[in-house]
């Protein structure tokens, strides 16, 4: 380059600081961070604050998500060390009736219909060979009598006639029965037999998609996905703590997010109430200090005991 080149860059860098006609120079020196500090961030915006709002998230990685509902998993075992089956039953006959019949309704009106259901009808045999008008004045209270009484009378004289009045603790049987689908079949598997599974209900699914486990709401293919992240050892319980918090405070019209314990993991924090007193408001069960849903829970659940149908409170 030329010296006549270097001449008119010096005359524009001349230019460029040299201060604006009738405005004086700024004699300040430049304004420098002090070693070790860090320059102020901007104020949050103040939405980011208000109460309701949704937290931003960012795409996550699959091993990030991963990670995320390991620990989720981990802190729901320690939010319900006494998560189990919410259906009174003694037997793999009794709770695959009681599952049937839990459709459409809640564990508390299935477990104080049984009773009285199981004290006529004890045995595959003797339900099997039932009137089915008396059958549904029994279970009348959990809905859809007509339908649950073709389908509980259906599967026990399949168990009668296949499997010997015995509830068989294979899938592919189960799943044969009248009224016995993937999601009953495994809490009979996962609560009577002991064989993991996972139980896709109303509850796992919101759960599961508030969670970003998966975007998916088909059932089958819920199962599939969340079956991918957790071993396989960890199915029954998590479900229990899955739906055990999804009726407490995760609820579908109004979540208690002000009261959950695990918001630090949640993407889906603020759908519901924040507010901690108002939240606490809308906890359910013993978490609200109500009574359960079993009328016979096991020793260690630490609320009351629900009372038997008819009675109050």
């Amino acid at each position: 380059m030329g010296e006549h080149g270097a001449s008119k860059r010096a005359k524009a860098t001349n230019r460029k600081s040299a201060p604006e006609p009738g405005r004086a120079a700024d004699s300040r020196p430049p304004r420098t961070a002090e070693p070790g500090t860090r320059r102020a961030s901007k104020p949050a915006s103040p939405r980011a604050a208000e109460p309701g709002t949704r937290r931003a998230t960012k795409p996550e990685s699959r091993l990030a998500m991963v990670r995320r509902a390991r620990r989720i998993n981990r802190e729901l075992a320690e939010v319900y060390p006494y998560a189990h089956p919410e259906l009174d039953f003694r037997n793999p006959f009794e709770l695959l009736v009681a599952t049937v019949l839990s459709a459409q309704t809640t564990d508390l009106r299935v477990n104080q219909t049984t009773p009285a259901l199981f004290a006529k009808y004890p045995t595959p045999e003797d339900l099997a060979a039932a009137v089915p008008e008396e059958v549904e004045e029994l279970i009348r209270p959990t809905g859809f009598f007509r339908a649950k009484t073709k389908s509980i009378m259906g599967l026990s004289a399949a168990l009668r006639d296949d499997f010997g009045g015995e509830v068989p603790g294979r899938l592919e049987d189960l799943v044969k029965l009248p009224g016995v689908g993937r999601k009953t079949a495994f809490v009979v598997l996962g609560n009577a037999f002991g064989v993991p599974g996972i139980t896709v209900d109303t509850h796992f699914m919101r759960l599961a998609r508030r969670w970003r486990w998966t975007e998916s709401d088909d059932p089958v293919k819920i199962e599939a996905e969340v079956a991918t992240i957790f071993p396989k050892s960890e199915w029954t319980m998590l479900s229990h703590r899955v739906i055990f918090h999804g009726r407490r405070i995760c609820h579908a019209r109004k979540p208690a997010c002000g009261a959950c314990p695990i918001i630090h993991l949640c993407p889906s924090y603020g759908e519901g109430e924040t507010d901690p007193e108002k939240a606490a408001k809308l906890l359910k069960y013993e978490k609200g200090g109500f009574p359960g849903q079993r009328l016979n829970p096991p020793p260690d659940y630490p609320g009351r005991p629900a009372p038997p149908l008819g009675a109050s409170g």
